[in-house]
């Protein structure tokens, strides 16, 4: 199953924080620029602390999530995403 998963090329808070400046910015969220890919490429590092403060809520999971999955897995892979970008600091 793990083969099947398609693996992302940017860190998750890069990622989270590309998500955070395009709802900044872009006209379809709270922003008013109709096309706001080059602000968010240009601007996502700005958003990278909102993006970490994210990452660290997820550490304790749903119960929906307990449910489905394993908890001490999940706690590895937030915890790794959280050191990767925090150890390069």
């Amino acid at each position: 199953m793990q083969g099947d998963l398609d693996r992302a090329v940017t860190s998750p808070v890069e990622r989270v924080a590309r998500v955070l400046a395009g709802h900044a910015l872009s006209r379809n969220a709270e922003g008013d620029m109709a096309s706001a890919g080059e602000a968010v490429d240009a601007l996502w590092g700005d958003y990278s602390d909102a993006a970490l403060s994210v990452l660290r809520t997820m550490r304790e999971p749903s119960a929906a999530m307990l449910a489905v999955g394993d908890a001490e897995v999940w706690d590895r892979m937030i915890h790794a995403a959280i050191e990767d970008e925090t150890i390069a600091d």
